[in-house]
């Protein structure tokens, strides 16, 4: 086992350089830059941008710009702001959005407190909609959860948003649209319902499938012959196995999910890392940009070797090695 995770933490190295180098080469190859009419939205003297990108750096080669900002993510700096300037990236993630209160109440808490509360209700309502799909085969309890996941897989997360704010915020006023008291409940249930339905929808089919798979195993004809209870065969025996590819998924999918949808948190309004990465592309942040980037590529990283573990815990039959 510590071989394993000493080997997975190496392979580590080589991810994070390849997604740091598409990255910041995409970011400069967009016109424009932070301290231009295209990133600040105003034109400023040509002396001061001069002196702005000498001191960040920006007037070096690109290579140069890549290399000086891995030597400090790698002490552990996500480089500054250009476009909040006097504040570090690090800061405007990690730092509560009031002096005196606690780090859940930072930009990363806020994403993170969304991200689980949608991540829990996806598995609670996905996986057992899968599992009584796949026992309900052919019946109009299958068709409708089957035309529920499809909808929900293929429909975009903000056109979902959209209707969702116009029914319940605009016309029957059970929400708001926009979270201005983050501290009021109401204001997490349109963000948190409308990040959950992708998992949940893609939960639901993928349990059913492998429920399916499960169901026609010769253990599972093995152990009603036996003499198994019904509900001990498909708790016990059917869905433990099934969870094996559901687990798969879910260790990236928390990752991804809590660290917050950027476009969900931007439409809402809602304070979490969202509403920085979206305005650190538009005005070519190139530090927030990364910073976020590489942070989220570590959570991932992080999520798959959990994956890995878990499949000796469902399955021991399966060995990390």
């Amino acid at each position: 086992m510590i071989s394993f995770l000493i080997r997975r933490i190496f392979l580590l190295v080589p991810v994070i350089f390849v997604i740091s180098v598409l990255t910041f080469g995409s970011g400069h190859l967009a016109p424009g830059g932070p301290f231009d009419q295209a990133g600040l939205g105003r034109e400023l003297p040509a002396p001061v941008v001069e002196n702005l990108k000498r001191k960040f750096h920006l007037d070096e080669p690109v290579w140069k710009q890549y290399l000086i900002y891995m030597g400090n993510f790698l002490h552990g700096d996500l480089g500054p702001s250009y476009q909040y300037r006097g504040t570090s990236v690090s800061q405007l993630i990690f730092a509560p959005l009031s002096p005196g209160q606690p780090f859940w109440e930072s930009r990363f808490g806020h994403s993170a407190e969304l991200g689980l509360i949608a991540f829990v209700f996806a598995c609670l309502v996905g996986i057992p909609l899968g599992v009584v799909a796949a026992i309900k085969q052919n019946t109009w309890i299958d068709y409708v959860v089957l035309f529920g996941a499809t909808a929900g897989i293929t429909i975009p997360s903000f056109v979902i948003a959209l209707f969702l704010m116009i029914i319940f915020g605009v016309e029957l006023h059970w929400f708001p649209i926009v979270t201005v008291n983050y501290s009021d409940w109401h204001a997490w249930v349109l963000p948190a319902f409308t990040l959950s339905l992708g998992l949940l929808a893609f939960l639901a089919r993928l349990t059913r499938a492998s429920m399916l798979e499960s169901l026609r195993q010769d253990y599972v004809r093995t152990a009603y012959a036996k003499g198994l209870h019904y509900h001990v065969v498909i708790l016990k025996h059917t869905l433990r196995n099934s969870l094996i590819p559901v687990a798969t998924v879910l260790g990236p999918a928390l990752a991804g999910i809590t660290t917050g949808s950027f476009i969900i948190e931007y439409m809402f309004s809602f304070p979490g890392m969202g509403q920085f990465f979206v305005q650190g592309v538009t005005a070519r942040d190139y530090s927030m940009v990364m910073g976020l980037t590489l942070f989220y590529a570590i959570l991932i990283s992080i999520a798959n070797l959990l994956v890995d573990i878990t499949y000796a815990v469902l399955d021991p039959r399966i060995k990390v090695s």
